[in-house]
């Protein structure tokens, strides 16, 4: 059987797996979510990856089993830095940011302004950086049952950002294969910067509807696409 990794994505916790998780654990997979660090300041992408490791190490019969990293949004710059350090069978991308060895995310954006398509952000409101519920719906949940994504909105968390200001902490993209699962109207990730990028680290590229979170929006379909990614 497969061990699955789910890795959040800014701002959430493991919890916003739970769903899929489920599933997942249903056809007698084990499933790990941990709670990342991407709420520390002081923490980068070889921190995440530690983090990530630790929990597969920790779980039991984990090196009897293969190893699926699959990593939502920005969760996607701590992944090769996983596969690099810890034997893993495959890394799958759900809308996810990608790195590039030897360079700073920020250069990335600078570089391709058409990687982050998040709406322009009210402020004023409840969450983190005082982003409102409007600006949060419209960017990450607007396809998502409006109960879920409250939920998930009134759980955020501070985000840091030294994962897009630090250099990447690998010299060179990892040998393990990669998917790309792309949501067709992500609206907080560019399409075609992730069709570039996918194309780029050599991912196979699996297109979904629906938007930022399919998690929440459509769990059954990216359950469907992440067994068929083993």
């Amino acid at each position: 059987m497969t061990l699955y990794a789910l890795l959040h994505g800014g701002l959430h916790r493991g919890t916003c797996w739970n769903e899929v998780g489920a599933a997942l654990g249903a056809f007698g997979h084990t499933v790990l979510a941990p709670d990342l660090p991407t709420d520390d300041d002081a923490a980068g992408a070889l921190d995440w990856a530690c983090v990530a490791i630790a929990a597969i190490d920790q779980s039991a019969g984990a090196h009897s089993k293969d190893v699926v990293v699959v990593a939502h949004s920005i969760a996607g710059l701590c992944a090769p830095v996983v596969a690099t350090l810890y034997p893993v069978l495959r890394m799958v991308f759900v809308g996810g940011l990608l790195p590039v060895p030897g360079r700073t995310f920020l250069e990335e954006l600078a570089a391709n302004p058409d990687a982050i398509t998040f709406p322009a952000p009210q402020t004023g409101g409840a969450g983190p950086f005082g982003l409102t519920w409007e600006s949060v719906r419209e960017g990450f949940y607007h396809d998502c049952p409006e109960l879920l994504a409250r939920n998930a909105f009134d759980e955020m968390r501070h985000q840091a950002f030294t994962v897009f200001t630090e250099r990447c902490p690998i010299d060179r993209w990892p040998d393990t294969p990669s998917t790309y699962i792309l949501m067709r109207d992500d609206r907080a990730v560019g399409v075609s910067w992730a069709r570039r990028q996918a194309a780029r680290v050599g991912a196979e590229v699996v297109e979904i509807d629906g938007g930022h979170s399919p998690f929440f929006a459509r769990p059954d379909e990216l359950t469907d696409v992440l067994l068929a990614a083993r």
